[in-house]
């Protein structure tokens, strides 16, 4: 029993040995005039010198320490990948936009110019937008098509969770009108900032796309939708449908798939290299 118990011991520490190294910094924005937590989760058995970059996007309500506190599983794929991954606190509403009214909600300049000049200085990452990846869940979701998109020049993979992806049919929900203003008074402005309106941005050759989504979330029609119009402008993309509902159970899953889908495509650039 002894011999068998200092085996279970062993076993123990030699699984901690090997858990990824997660850390919580702060960023200083300039253009919010803030500081903004962020969790990194780096590899411990690194095996290579410089690593591709995941930002993940957490949703409304959420923060910094959402996928960390969610995801059971994200410091074994960070280790079974190789990516640096990398959290930022969004705000509670901040839906990844640059609010024109309020200073200090300027999420769109922080994760896409901010926080990434920041990684690129301070961490062993390539820095090229194709070893360069952004998802999210929910509305999150919804950020990281809409800053992929809008700089393709950063990000060269992208991912959605049960993403928001078309805000205009949830008008008084999660906050938006607070950042973009009521849409009967705003029309405009909500057609600007939805990510189904900004499809024709999309260079496909440059830009890989994962969709996935539960059979019963609520986010449901507005993914297929984006779908079907993705399919119709001819766009790449791989869309995923799986059973499940509008939680963190379903997002772990989905994370699965996604990572595997960026380890295709950033392998994709090293054959190519």
């Amino acid at each position: 029993m002894k011999l068998r118990y200092f085996l279970f011991v062993i076993l123990l520490g030699y699984g901690n040995l090997f858990a990824a190294q997660v850390d919580t910094i702060t960023v200083f924005s300039e253009k919010m005039q803030k500081d903004i937590k962020t969790v990194i989760v780096s590899p411990s058995n690194a095996s290579k010198a410089k690593f591709p970059t995941l930002y993940l996007l957490h949703g409304h309500g959420g923060n910094h320490a959402s996928y960390l506190k969610q995801v059971n599983d994200l410091e074994r794929l960070v280790d079974r990948y190789q990516f640096l991954v990398v959290c930022p606190d969004g705000g509670f509403d901040s839906w990844y936009w640059d609010t024109e009214s309020d200073s200090k909600f300027q999420y769109e300049t922080f994760v896409s110019k901010e926080l990434v000049d920041h990684i690129n200085a301070n961490y062993p990452v390539y820095d090229a937008p194709h070893y360069r990846a952004i998802s999210g869940f929910s509305m999150g979701g919804h950020g990281a098509l809409y800053l992929a998109i809008r700089h393709q020049d950063i990000f060269g993979v992208v991912g959605s969770t049960a993403g928001g992806v078309d805000i205009r049919p949830f008008p008084d929900n999660w906050g938006m009108a607070k950042r973009l203003g009521k849409i009967a008074e705003n029309h405009d402005k909500w057609e600007k900032h939805t990510v189904i309106n900004l499809l024709h941005l999309i260079d496909s050759k440059s830009l890989k796309i994962f969709i996935d989504c539960g059979r019963n979330d609520f986010f449901y029609d507005v993914n297929n939708k984006l779908h079907e119009k993705l399919t119709y402008l001819n766009i790449a993309h791989h869309y995923h449908l799986m059973p499940g509902q509008h939680n963190w159970e379903y997002a772990s899953k989905s994370l699965n798939y996604q990572f595997a889908f960026f380890e295709e495509a950033f392998r994709g650039v090293e054959n190519h290299e």
